[in-house]
């Protein structure tokens, strides 16, 4: 069988759950695979963290146009074999030869933009899911928001795979002191601190996340992982929490497993994902999850995390005192380590591959 992939995701994208997904999946699919893979990566220079972390023996360039054009338009190489194309973003191939795979990961643009952004989005999707044999989506969720916006599309042709967990997160089991292990560390020495990971887009609700630990300042530092702080956010986190907060940004898997490993609780409470890779990694670690009870969290966390009904302030930083009950806190950690075992990259890959075969032999 042969595989061609289109890693287009890594000139979109510097980071980001997109480029965590499609890179576990190339990494197993170019060390187990007994498959004919090739790669297509866009001309120019690629600036992704994760695509510098693989090697990848087959890669060839699309040079078609350039790529805010490109990332429209259905891939433009020629495919002379039957193969399984599979793009890392909403791209078909319209050769004959092709069996069009498309992943969705969740409808955030469709459902909080408006305008051209939410219509183009839409119509990129549907052409995509509308030309593709096969369909993954990445929670139950997911697949409910796609017959949703895209009722036309064939249920029969949709699988739901769920995304894994890195290896590189896991409970380090002799002790450390976080403030020693790096120099963005070292304002945390003998600090217990809160975690907020990623994106602050309005759905991602950050400023409750300020709110909640201002409620609880005198007792956590907030640690904020993700992009530099806007002049806005800048305002508004001083005004909640004076100067008892840490952002950091570009840290790698190492070093973002020892915060896990020494955090108090990881506060999510986004309103919307697609599957919450986050989530997964913080119960891997042994780190308690307090999360908003909407979309696909309460799929993802089952019983590993506390997924509040109403996601408010009080409530976050009610739960965040309930935590420094021992009893409770060690049950509810070994009941997130449980539900973390259900995701795994290895198995993931596998079921990719199981889906290709299936497809590919229709």
């Amino acid at each position: 069988m042969n595989l061609i992939f289109d890693n287009i995701i890594y000139s979109l994208q510097k980071s980001g759950g997109g480029s965590v997904y499609w890179t576990e999946l190339l990494k197993r699919f170019e060390k187990y695979s007994e498959n004919k893979v090739l790669y297509y990566e866009q001309s120019g220079e690629i600036n992704n963290i994760f695509r510098k972390s693989l090697k990848l023996t087959k890669v060839k360039t699309e040079t078609f146009l350039n790529l805010p054009i490109r990332r429209y338009l259905n891939f433009t190489k020629p495919i002379t074999e039957k193969s399984i194309f599979h793009s890392s973003y909403f791209r078909i191939s319209a050769s004959k030869n092709a069996v069009n795979i498309t992943t969705i990961h969740d409808f955030t643009t469709e459902k909080f933009r408006t305008g051209i952004a939410r219509r183009v989005n839409l119509l990129q999707k549907k052409h995509a899911v509308m030309n593709s044999a096969g369909i993954i989506c990445i929670s139950e969720n997911t697949k409910k928001d796609l017959l949703h916006f895209i009722p036309k599309v064939d249920p029969g042709k949709i699988i739901v795979i769920y995304n894994g967990v890195s290896d590189d997160f896991f409970k380090i089991s002799e002790e450390f002191n976080i403030s020693e292990q790096d120099a963005k560390f070292l304002s945390l020495e003998n600090e217990k601190y809160l975690l907020y990971i990623g994106h602050r887009t309005d759905y991602k609700n950050f400023p409750l996340a300020l709110k909640a630990a201002a409620i609880v300042k005198d007792k956590y530092k907030l640690v904020i992982v993700g992009e530099p702080l806007t002049a806005d956010e800048t305002v508004m986190t001083n005004q909640y929490l004076g100067s008892n907060y840490l952002q950091i940004s570009k840290l790698d898997n190492e070093k973002l497993n020892l915060l896990y490993n020494k955090a108090f609780a990881l506060l999510y409470p986004s309103s919307y994902e697609g599957f919450g890779i986050p989530l997964v990694e913080a119960m891997k670690t042994h780190c308690p999850v307090i999360a908003s009870k909407n979309s696909s969290i309460p799929e993802v966390v089952g019983d590993g995390g506390i997924v509040l009904e109403n996601c408010d302030a009080d409530s976050i930083a009610e739960k965040i005192v309930a935590l420094e009950d021992i009893e409770f806190r060690n049950k509810l950690v070994a009941a997130g380590v449980l539900q973390s075992k259900k995701f795994n990259w290895d198995q993931t890959y596998m079921q990719y591959l199981e889906f290709y075969k299936k497809v590919f032999n229709e």
